[in-house]
């Protein structure tokens, strides 16, 4: 179902079509995603999840500190967010993970360890033992294999039913599923129906 050609034509940016096509294939088949409907759901939440393939670990360079303090309870209006700003990624993940999704507090570098990442972004260190079961892989203390393939591609399919998605791209509740995968923000939602609708295009022609 997956190929390097049809995955070019989705996401033209993505470098190393082949190398992508082939670990997210070989995924696929040890997942739910068995039609055509169930694969445009998953390509379509990938696509924005990871700036249209290209990104295999979460942007935190932020530069916008209004932007910055409305994603994150943790940052303390706009003049701490321009604080973290100046800092970095680094501190920005630190201070935005710390104390949830299993991971520890600012102090313990957990929040920039288990940041997003993959096809998925998965985050958190409870995320990244409790997926790393799934696929039989020690992700908690090898998080980089996360944002690598083929880990990368079984951690993304493993997430997807582990969140019981397939059945709610059986229905196109596009956004339930982003809920489930992004959280109840549902960030990039216009963006995910979009992309679905083009892989649609694609994959069902």
């Amino acid at each position: 179902m997956i190929t390097a050609e049809k995955l070019l034509r989705f996401a033209p940016g993505i470098k190393n079509a082949a190398g992508h096509a082939e670990a997210l294939e070989q995924a696929r088949q040890e997942s739910t995603v068995d039609n055509v409907r169930r694969l445009c759901a998953f390509l379509g939440q990938i696509y924005v999840e990871t700036g249209g393939l290209t990104l295999m670990e979460e942007n935190l360079n932020y530069r916008n500190p209004e932007r910055l303090d409305a994603l994150f309870s943790k940052v303390r209006g706009t003049d701490d967010a321009r604080a973290l700003i100046a800092k970095g990624p680094q501190a920005i993940a630190n201070r935005v993970y710390s104390g949830r999704l299993g991971n520890g507090d600012e102090a313990s570098g957990d929040g920039w360890r288990y940041r997003g990442g993959g096809y998925k972004q998965l985050t958190g260190r409870a995320n990244f033992r409790d997926i790393g079961k799934l696929v039989g892989l020690d992700l908690e203390n090898n998080p980089d294999w996360v944002r690598e393939n083929p880990a990368a591609a079984k951690v993304a399919f493993a997430f997807w039913d582990s969140r019981h998605c397939s059945p709610l791209a059986d229905d196109g509740d596009i956004e339930t599923i982003t809920e489930r995968v992004n959280g109840p923000m549902k960030v990039g939602l216009v963006e995910r129906r979009a992309a679905t609708l083009k892989a649609l295009e694609i994959w069902a022609a």
